[in-house]
């Protein structure tokens, strides 16, 4: 006999409660002992909050430092540049402003679309070559473009970048998976990355709010 569909509705309406609901369901479908601890798991929750992906609990990839670094940059009010206005929209303000963080997308500025047509390149690969001469954020979020990262880790090996944390998870078929491990194999910058083709502009996201909520929780218990 077959479910009535909406027999198996629940009735909760209000954002919250379906948040809470749903990390309930995520703890309670991953039994311990898990993967991830503490802060960790925290991000990797919030990571299969935004995407029903239980895979990440095999995926996700620490740098031993990443969750320490990321936490101390945003509540030193980081700047962070995202790869993709996706990824910025993600990262709510309301997060953000309370650390006074700010979060930018230089996709559609027009130093960086000129400097993509003169070099003939991504604008993705131009947004980092001028993020790290004019701005040197913190944090580089980068959910969305292969060429972002590779470009982000020439200048670390030669030494012109040094950010406090990378969120590596570009998607895809084309060198997401070959930037991704590079980008973990290197000791020099806490990372926060997923190995393979996975990722996403909304996974890379919801890595930052998992930190920024750890370091607002942090600041109200504080209090």
């Amino acid at each position: 006999m077959s479910m009535d569909p909406q027999s198996a509705v629940r009735d909760i309406r209000r954002g919250e409660d379906i948040e809470a609901e749903s990390l309930r369901i995520i703890d309670a479908e991953t039994p311990e002992p898990r993967p991830y601890a503490g802060a960790e798991w925290a991000v990797v929750r919030r990571m299969i909050h935004t995407t029903a992906d239980f895979e990440m609990l095999a995926l996700v990839r620490f740098h031993p430092r990443a969750v320490e670094a990321g936490l101390n940059a945003l509540a030193q009010g980081a700047v962070l540049v995202t790869d993709t206005e996706m990824a910025r929209a993600g990262i709510p303000d309301r997060r953000m402003n309370a650390l006074g963080c700010q979060v930018r997308c230089l996709m559609r500025d027009p130093e960086v679309q000129a400097l993509a047509q003169e070099a003939g390149c991504t604008r993705a690969r131009a947004a980092v070559d001028f993020a790290v001469s004019r701005i040197k954020p913190q944090i580089y979020v980068i959910g969305n473009a292969p060429t972002a990262l590779l470009r982000l880790l020439e200048h670390i090996e030669a030494g012109r970048a040094k950010p406090a944390l990378i969120v590596g998870m570009p998607v895809g078929f084309v060198n997401a998976a070959e930037s991704k491990a590079l980008l973990m194999a290197q000791h020099a910058v806490p990372f926060i990355a997923i190995e393979g083709r996975k990722g996403g502009s909304a996974l890379a996201g919801s890595v930052v709010n998992a930190l920024a909520d750890i370091v607002l929780a942090q600041r109200a218990a504080a209090k």
